[in-house]
């Protein structure tokens, strides 16, 4: 492998090096609208995961299927719009999606945790701790995670929308050295492979590579509910706070868990953030809006300094001081997210107003540089 690391870029040699990583795989490499999960799949996923972890690397699984996996015994022949019916089958898949894993590893003699995930998992700060404890713990004790988001309770209010999504998530909630996506497309495209015209995109290393990449949302099968745009975004989210990613197909599981020679890899395109900096960045939920002038815009980006009352020009939102709150700038941007220190009531009498013309006990940071999180550099 080493020779072919040598000729590989960087990004692709970091997820071939990984000691910790997470592999995201869709329902529709997993599954078949007809016959449920497919068995052959699977298990040649498993193997790839297996030959990896005998090469002295933790593996997070997060995988897509439960809802898929119960269509076939409900007698459902595509997936069901309606929330009830999709908790439904996920209520029956989860159960076949967990026994089919824990039997293919155990060919292997690994033994599988299922770890079932919502939206308010993350964006609450003490979840968030909690689910980054429990699957710390199974990684240290040999398991392997099979991570999912909770279908059955899940509602449409408190989804993440997409696997994709939570995969970059507890990739840095578990400090992972690498992501890896599977999907039923072998690459990212500059639009769709299936028409013959598309470009395949090796190496992503910057936003100037993926302009004008029209990225569709649903896989051809139907069965799952990401498409390439969501991954894309994934990846850029993962890239974006410090951690390579590598785009493949299923079929390819076994080269992108070894030399990584296939698909599309992002390079790392922003500093590894701590927990609770990437939380306040990118997981916890925004309760409300606070728009910043153009001075206040570059203080908080490019100085990475408190927010003050005079830079602000308006304020949305019930939230209470504690609360997470997006900062706006003059063209409805949001540049940061970042801990407020005012209730909403509060801060209509305070914005666009000098430390020295308010009371001694309302001097201080609206939103305290410690606190704040940028998402955009100037």
């Amino acid at each position: 492998m080493t020779e072919v690391l040598s000729e590989l870029s960087p990004a692709r040699k970091a997820v071939a090096a990984a000691s910790r990583v997470v592999v995201k795989v869709g329902s529709s490499s997993l599954t078949t609208a007809a016959g449920g999960l497919a068995p052959a799949r699977l298990n040649a996923l498993v193997d790839a995961i297996a030959s990896r972890q005998e090469r002295g690397s933790q593996i997070v699984l997060v995988s897509s299927g439960a809802i898929a996996a119960g269509l076939a015994p409900l007698g459902v022949q595509r997936r069901p719009k309606d929330l009830a019916t999709q908790q439904a089958a996920a209520s029956v898949g989860q159960l076949a999606l967990a026994h089919a894993y824990a039997a293919s590893f155990e060919r292997y003699h690994l033994t599988v945790g299922q770890v079932l995930l919502t939206a308010d998992d993350v964006v609450r700060r003490s979840h968030y701790r909690n689910a980054q404890r429990t699957l710390s713990r199974l990684l240290a004790l040999g398991v392997v995670p099979v991570v999912n988001e909770n279908d059955t309770v899940a509602t449409d209010e408190i989804r993440f929308g997409d696997n994709d999504r939570l995969a970059a998530l507890v990739a840095h909630l578990v400090m992972a050295d690498a992501l890896i996506l599977l999907s039923d497309v072998d690459s990212l495209y500059d639009g769709d492979p299936r028409k013959g015209d598309a470009r395949r995109i090796a190496e992503v290393t910057g936003p100037s590579d993926v302009e004008g990449v029209r990225a569709g949302r649903t896989g051809a099968s139907g069965l799952g509910t990401g498409g390439m745009a969501s991954k894309l975004a994934a990846a850029r989210l993962a890239a974006s706070a410090g951690i390579p990613v590598l785009l493949a197909s299923a079929e390819q599981a076994a080269a992108a868990l070894g030399p990584a020679d296939v698909g599309t890899a992002f390079a790392v395109t922003g500093p590894r953030l701590s927990a609770r900096r990437f939380w306040l960045g990118h997981a916890a939920g925004a309760a409300g809006r606070l728009w910043l002038d153009d001075g206040a815009v570059t203080a908080v980006v490019r100085g990475r300094r408190s927010l003050l009352a005079a830079g602000i020009t308006a304020v949305d939102g019930e939230f209470d001081a504690g609360d997470v709150v997006e900062l706006v700038d003059v063209e409805d941007r949001v540049v940061a997210r970042g801990v407020v220190a005012f209730d909403a009531e509060e801060l209509p009498a305070l914005i666009g107003r000098s430390s020295h013309e308010l009371p001694p006990e309302q001097r201080r940071e609206v939103v305290h540089a410690d606190d704040l999180v940028p998402l955009r550099f100037l």
